[in-house]
């Protein structure tokens, strides 16, 4: 850890260590280290370790996932092994517990966890890491690949609801982004800006045609005037410009997108009961899926955003600054906006104590007994009845919501408002979702009664209705009951079995007696039955002794 190891003298070293497999030893493993860092850095003295949190070299680090599935008595050989060579190299291990650390001296002795420094930390959460996926991969236009709300929705529902696994969740994304390069033509053009608008002046007549094509473009191409309309429609040139600038304004429409995506869930976020989530994947589902203005969610976060103290607007604003600032490609007058805001803020502080001071000078020489205590507070609260006008505070906090709003209904569109946004955004929810989401009903039911789907073998190949004789017994009791009612006779049943199967064995019928041929008959009747019932398909009833009840009912 630390030191800059040549991947060929990585790789020589794994060849070699992968030959001597059966002579690895920490003697072995000892020279690795030393030679390794002997030619990384040979000008450093080759010390001994001096303190038990300091060495001369970097350590080696090695992570046991699942501390808990180890044999206890190999887990407890390797530490003390690994102990007695701490001279010689430094060692870390990390422990992935999956319980409690107690678990630790639980599988091992004081004699062997006094060897160990133990050190406890936690790491991040598994939704936090989802989170940073997001926001690294799709909440940026580093990369012009998007996926549609329906299609995150379903990779977010299946971490967050089976498995809570980011490397899931990743397969998924890297599936999605295959799917839309495989399926869709127009994905040529789903790359950087300048890359695009490169590749649309070698677009194909077809691929033109394709873009006039999409539902996005033939929505743009009627907002237009008549002849623009005749031109995009029949003249190549004028059409691939157009494209050209199309693809340059989806470009700044996911710039400034994200801006204020960032900037409205700093302000939402904090918020009571979330009422836009907690979490910027909720936001950006909820804003891909429709305009987020007109859901009873927005209205409510408006409501609270209006009742924010000043301190918690100020902190708010100061964030959102901080987002504008990372980034230096859009949108300079809103951050210019959101400064001047911060600077009324304090305008307000100090004027406050301006009229505070003012205020304690003039009526210092006032009388301060009870009575006219008394009747400054009643005149106060007469005030405060008569005229509900509003401070500058609340005036000023009320011009920070409206231009927040302003700016998510101008920037905050959803993408299919976009021209071309088919290009970016991967919308097939349904084709990942047959992918992703198992259906082993349909599955099993055509393994079993079209086992060629599967086995591509030409003899099992048969007319709709009718039982090839040589396929699998189970295949072949599994058509069978499917020809029965909710009750099936195992008598009947057996003998139908054997009636398909001595059709294929009519070749070794000499080898073989009847008798011992209708026993192995017998018991592959036997086995394919179990094999139907693990798989759910009947049980056994109690109705009647010889019979089974069918689970399943239709054709599959």
């Amino acid at each position: 850890m630390g030191y800059s190891i040549n991947v060929t003298s990585e790789e020589e070293g794994n060849v070699q260590l992968t030959q001597k497999k059966p002579h690895c030893s920490m003697d072995s493993l000892t020279s690795w280290y030393m030679s390794t860092t002997q030619k990384t850095d040979p000008k450093l003295p080759r010390k001994k370790r001096t303190t038990s949190s300091q060495w001369q070299f970097p350590p080696v680090v090695l992570i046991l996932k699942d501390l808990e599935s180890f044999t206890t008595k190999v887990l407890q050989d390797f530490i003390i092994i690994s102990s007695q060579h701490l001279h010689e190299f430094p060692l870390i291990l990390i422990f992935g517990i999956a319980t409690s650390p107690i678990v630790i001296h639980r599988l091992l002795p004081h004699a062997v966890s006094s060897l160990l420094c133990i050190e406890l930390f936690q790491s991040l959460s598994c939704k936090e890491h989802l989170t940073t996926v997001l926001d690294k991969l799709l909440l940026t236009t580093q990369f012009p690949f998007k996926l549609s709300e329906k299609v995150l929705q379903i990779l977010t529902n299946i971490f967050l609801y089976h498995d809570f696994s980011i490397q899931n969740f990743i397969k998924g994304l890297q599936l999605s982004l295959l799917e839309h390069f495989y399926s869709e033509p127009l994905s040529v053009l789903c790359c950087n800006v300048v890359e695009a608008k490169r590749r649309v002046s070698f677009l194909s007549d077809n691929q033109c045609e394709n873009i006039r094509r999409l539902a996005s473009f033939r929505r743009h191409v009627e907002k237009q005037g008549s002849e623009k309309q005749v031109a995009l429609l029949t003249n190549e040139i004028f059409l691939k410009e157009e494209i050209q600038l199309l693809l340059e304004n989806l470009h700044v429409y996911h710039t400034n997108y994200f801006l204020i995506l960032r900037c409205l869930h700093k302000f939402t976020s904090s918020l009571p009961k979330y009422p836009l989530g907690r979490q910027i994947r909720e936001l950006y589902c909820m804003c891909l899926e429709k305009n987020i203005w007109d859901s009873e969610e927005y209205a409510s976060a408006l409501q609270l955003l209006s009742m924010l103290a000043k301190d918690e607007l100020i902190t708010i604003l100061k964030k959102c600054c901080k987002v504008f600032k990372s980034s230096e490609e859009q949108l300079d007058s809103t951050a210019k906006r959101i400064e001047e805001f911060l600077v009324q803020f304090q305008g307000l502080d100090e004027a406050k104590e301006e009229e505070n001071t003012s205020g304690s000078q003039s009526k210092g020489f006032q009388k301060t007994d009870l009575y006219h205590l008394q009747k400054s507070l009643l005149e106060l609260k007469e005030l405060r009845r008569t005229s509900k006008k509003q401070s500058k505070f609340e005036i000023l906090r009320e011009k920070v919501v409206n231009f927040i709003d302003s700016l998510v209904r101008e920037y905050l569109l959803p993408p299919e408002t976009q021209p071309l946004h088919e290009v970016v955004y991967f919308s097939a929810a349904h084709t990942l979702r047959e992918h992703l989401n198992a259906a082993p009903r349909i599955a099993l039911h055509t393994a079993l009664n079209n086992p060629y789907y599967y086995l591509k073998n030409e003899a099992l190949k048969s007319e709709e209705g009718c039982i090839p004789n040589v396929a699998p017994d189970i295949c072949i009791a599994y058509k069978l009951h499917l020809e029965c009612s909710r009750l099936i006779n195992l008598v009947d049943w057996s003998e139908a079995f054997a009636t398909v199967v001595t059709a294929a064995e009519q070749m070794d019928a000499n080898s073989l007696t009847s008798e011992e041929r209708n026993e192995i008959i017998h018991a592959r009747f036997i086995r394919a039955v179990s094999e139907l019932e693990l798989l759910g398909f009947i049980k056994p009833t109690k109705q009647k002794t010889d019979h089974v009840a069918r689970l399943t009912w239709g054709g599959c």
